[in-house]
């Protein structure tokens, strides 16, 4: 997570230095600190780069206390501002508030939990103001979508309910930390595209970065992957826009549980099936049955996929993901000709999408060159040993330090020469910036949303194999559909059962696509989208429109 970056405006060079020396000593979030003494020196920095908040003292030399925030606030409109004020400018402060500041101090009780939490809220209130349907990769789902509704010239009643998703519900979700004075409120989010193909499905997402927008992206994206591979759900997405890494475990479950209260109403094994997602795992997935189960007062496996096998789980729904990604690949190469024996494979990413991933590849006889995570990436031409970097993710969290290769930043890693390129961490990697040096034969997605629309384009005019996100990274709703239905059933499948069903519905679902691409004559990530939209729109005619 980059530093939240700060503009402090404040004359008096001993509360300067106290701000400094409180926002400088924390981890999380942590700060990057711009300070000035005038107002016309803050104008001077907000023109040269922009800010996330700024800290500001109405009593300036250059400006009369009643206008130093409406001048601030008319030069940079979309920033949060908080005021830092004396017990005698209280009602000053107040009418800033009352114009659009968010916050406002008193500088003689300032301290550092109370001031990182302003700004952090700060920033939060800002965000959800203006900006949480404005998301990059909601914008990318709905490009996608319009381009595939009119090659096949979708219904434009369909088109238009399809745009957005059916139900949305954002919630304030307060929280105890574990000093008990101490009380977090931050945004929890839950999204359910489509309702007309059964209850939904989707996973919940503990990351600093999610919004509205981004939770509508992936519930859309869940739509046509549960389409395409033709499970009886609709598209879901959940999450909560926290950093994972500044919760204790028992923040953590504090937290899960509130996020489950607070959506229970609309959250069940007949309505709507919460699964993991990124920040979280399967210890999150038992909470929320734990939660769920005492509030409905017996025990219900089947309201959330991806939990611990000793509580209902499924044998394989870990690792999935990667496995499912690897079968797309292993059918991609056989129509490509090629020998994975004789292959190379640059992983982006080493969570458990990416960590699988590389294993998989490499039992499939694929030379794994080069992992990366948000702390580094390495590089071996001669080959990683996974085995060695699970084993030193595991004892130290990242591959920083790995000792086993180069290590190379992570744009690096994506315009290294190989046959397969799979994505397996966040949107918005390969760009219009990047692609023509992008240099692999396929390229799978084991991310959501990886790939921009123009550079789709580009892949294609280069005759690069796009595995798409809906069609490679389906594995984990395929094996959560299958963890519902033993859990409906109370009849638990073997690890060899899981495998097997998997791999047909992955192998049948990449055929489907590549005929659908072979017939319309357009790409992969299209044609596949076709495909699931053809499933939708039957189910949304068939069932027409209540009352």
């Amino acid at each position: 997570m980059r530093p939240l970056r700060v503009l402090l405006v404040e004359d008096n060079p001993v509360y300067r230095r106290l701000i400094e020396k409180l926002l400088t000593g924390s981890q999380y979030p942590s700060f990057d600190v711009t300070s000035v003494d005038r107002l016309s020196a803050a104008f001077d920095s907000l023109d040269r780069q922009s800010f996330d908040v700024v800290l500001l003292d109405l009593l300036l030399p250059d400006s009369e206390p009643h206008e130093t925030f409406f001048r601030l606030r008319s030069r940079a409109p979309d920033t949060a501002i908080v005021i830092q004020t004396g017990f005698d400018d209280v009602t000053l402060a107040s009418k800033a508030v009352e114009g659009g500041a968010q916050d406002y101090l008193i500088k003689d009780r300032i301290g550092r939990v109370g001031l990182v939490r302003s700004i952090r809220y700060a920033v939060e209130r800002m965000r959800a103001r203006g900006a949480e349907w404005a998301s990059g990769m909601f914008h990318l789902a709905q490009q996608q979508f319009l381009k595939a509704a009119y090659i096949v010239e979708l219904d434009d009643n369909v088109r238009q309910r399809l745009l957005f998703p059916e139900r949305a519900q954002v919630a304030a979700l307060p929280f105890r930390r574990d000093e008990h004075g101490e009380v977090e409120t931050v945004f929890g989010y839950r999204v359910q595209h489509v309702l007309a193909m059964g209850p939904t499905k989707g996973g919940i997402r503990y990351h600093q970065g999610v919004d509205l927008g981004e939770v509508a992206a992936l519930a859309m994206w869940m739509t046509w992957k549960c389409a395409l591979m033709r499970l009886p759900f609709g598209g879901a997405k959940g999450g909560i826009r926290i950093n994972p890494l500044d919760l204790s475990r028992t923040e953590l479950q504090r937290l899960t549980r509130r996020y489950t209260l607070s959506f229970i109403d609309i959250i069940g094994p007949d309505m709507d099936i919460p699964a993991p997602d990124m920040g979280t795992n399967e210890q999150v997935m038992a909470w929320i049955m734990d939660t769920y189960s005492h509030r409905v007062g017996y025990t219900v496996p089947a309201v959330v996929t991806g939990k611990p096998v000793v509580l209902g789980g499924s044998q394989g729904r870990t690792e999935a993901t990667g496995r499912g990604l690897v079968y797309c690949i292993i059918e991609a190469a056989r129509h490509l000709g090629l020998d994975l024996g004789q292959c190379t494979a640059t992983v982006q990413g080493f969570g458990n999408v990416g960590a699988h991933t590389a294993r998989f590849l490499r039992e499939n006889g694929v030379k794994v060159i080069a992992v990366s995570d948000v702390s580094t990436a390495v590089y071996n031409a001669e080959g990683l040993d996974i085995d060695d970097l699970d084993a030193y993710v595991a004892r130290r969290r990242f591959l920083e330090g790995y000792p086993g290769g180069e290590h190379i930043t992570n744009s690096e890693l994506l315009e290294l020469p190989c046959d397969i390129l799979a994505l397996a961490a966040l949107q918005n990697q390969v760009t219009i910036d990047n692609v023509q040096r992008i240099d692999c034969k396929i390229l799978a997605e084991g991310a959501n949303g990886p790939t921009t629309l123009e550079a789709d384009d580009v892949l294609r005019e280069r005759g690069i194999f796009v595995l798409p996100d809906i069609l490679a990274n389906a594995g984990g709703v395929t094996v959560s559909y299958f963890e519902w239905v033993q859990g409906m059933q109370n009849f638990m499948w073997t690890l060899e059962e899981v495998n097997t069903r998997l791999h047909t519905i992955m192998t049948d679902a990449f055929r489907r696509t590549l005929t659908r691409a072979e017939k319309e004559g357009t790409d992969m990530r299209t044609a596949a989208l076709i495909e699931a939209l053809d499933r939708v729109r039957q189910a949304e005619l068939l069932r027409g429109l209540f009352p």
